[in-house]
């Protein structure tokens, strides 16, 4: 049963072929069989989500996620679990409401399994999760639990967040579909801020089809169910000023090509623009800036009570950056977002890594995230699909980029390139 899709499962529950409580039974059979070595939860009831399957199964159709079971990274709100936003601060904290996100879960059925751990308020201080493929090896993070969790097939799906690559790297890194929303399509009320220009909802599931289908209800309808069309128009970003990939990541990406050629997809190589060296460091100001002011609670008042990464995170933002910095910083983002539009030239997506290879061993960091954090500042949709493992046989994912607003033309040129790519 932990093999069907998200997608798969739905249809049979509303045909009512299959019980939200049993697959809510085997989905937390999965949970004690690897959470030992995974750790990826934050917090679960197994008898509430009992509890919650067995009123689906006695309740009509409610919805497109009837009656399965999904995870939630804890920095985002639930009115019947704790929200502890990864940090001693908040571990008693229960909030008064779901976030927007969760509320519209439920209304479309869904069943709430539990809460999944994340890096300290989405930032950089890891916490205990493990590479599902691999527990020597980091799952990436903010949203470590999330992917670690669908990676390893203890639920079909989870939400979590994105501000830099908390979504599209430990997707990569755990083998699993994950996708980043165009800035702005999906409500963040509710969900811990970390900045107020850049967040976002971030959606894990095993194939695109799950993930677009998650999509079309916690963003209100606003991205729909996906479809395969036409054959995309592809550009390959081929060189990059953010640094080289792995000898794996490179290989793999060429063997894409070939293969979506071969699929009927029109791929050409793009040029990376001058500009695109400052993105990074355009998007680090920003962060920075907002980081500080949405933290100014826990920076100012509660500053002993957070992890060293954290402390040593807001020292080094506080030393230097300026109001000054961050306005300017600003203008440029501005500038960078209306001239992105010419990278894609009359392409539909474009195709980047998602990571500059498989995950690197420990569990003291969460990766690499140069090839994230800048599609993240300038607000375009992003997905990562698995297509191979690397020397230490750790998943490696390809990343698609669409125009600000695109979403459905990813989620369609994601679903072709899957069946091309992934096996």
């Amino acid at each position: 049963m932990k093999e069907l899709t998200a997608l798969d499962a739905a249809r049979l529950i509303a045909q009512r072929q299959l019980t939200s409580e049993s697959l809510t039974r085997a989905c937390l059979e999965r949970i004690e069989e690897r959470e030992p070595a995974v750790k990826a939860w934050e917090y679960l009831d197994p008898d509430l989500a009992i509890a919650q399957a067995r009123l689906a199964d006695r309740s009509p159709i409610r919805g497109p996620l009837h009656g399965v079971p999904l995870a939630i990274k804890d920095v985002i709100d639930t009115v019947d679990m704790p929200t502890t936003y990864g940090s001693r601060i908040y571990r008693d904290y229960r909030p008064a409401s779901d976030a927007t996100c969760v509320a519209l879960a439920r209304a479309g059925g869904a069943v709430i399994l539990g809460k999944t751990v994340t890096t300290e308020f989405a930032g950089g201080a890891p916490g205990k999760t493990r590479n599902p493929h691999n527990p020597r090896y980091t799952p990436g993070g903010s949203s470590s639990g999330s992917a670690a969790a669908v990676g390893c097939a203890m639920v079909p799906w989870a939400l979590g967040t994105q501000t830099y690559g908390s979504t599209i790297r430990p997707a990569s890194f755990c083998g699993v579909v994950g996708y980043k929303p165009s800035y702005g399509k999906a409500e963040v009320r509710g969900i811990k801020t970390l900045t107020s220009g850049l967040d976002t909802l971030g959606l894990f599931a095993r194939t695109v089809a799950d993930v677009a289908l998650l999509a079309s209800v916690v963003t209100g309808g606003r991205v729909g169910e996906v479809d395969v069309s036409s054959a995309p128009r592809i550009g390959f970003l081929n060189t990059s000023p953010w640094g080289e990939v792995a000898d794996a990541t490179r290989h793999l990406l060429d063997d894409c090509v070939r293969r979506l050629t071969g699929g009927g997809a029109q791929v050409r190589d793009l040029p990376s623009p001058s500009s695109m060296a400052s993105w990074r460091e355009i998007q680090d100001v920003v962060f920075g800036w907002e980081m500080l002011q949405a933290l100014a609670y826990e920076r100012v008042f509660r500053r002993n009570d957070v992890e060293p990464r954290t402390k040593q995170m807001f020292k080094e933002y506080e030393q230097r950056l300026t109001p000054k910095n961050y306005e300017t910083g600003l203008g440029h983002a501005r500038e960078a977002r209306r001239e992105c539009a010419d990278l894609f030239h009359d392409c539909d997506v474009l195709l980047v890594p998602a990571a500059v290879g498989e995950a690197p061993e420990g569990i003291d960091h969460t990766g690499d995230g140069r090839f994230n954090g800048a599609w993240s500042m300038l607000h375009l949709p992003c997905l990562t699909l698995p297509m191979g493992r690397g020397a230490a046989g750790l998943p490696i994912g390809l990343q698609l980029v669409a125009r600000l607003g695109n979403d459905a033309t990813l989620l369609r040129a994601a679903a072709f390139v899957e069946a091309c790519v992934v096996a």
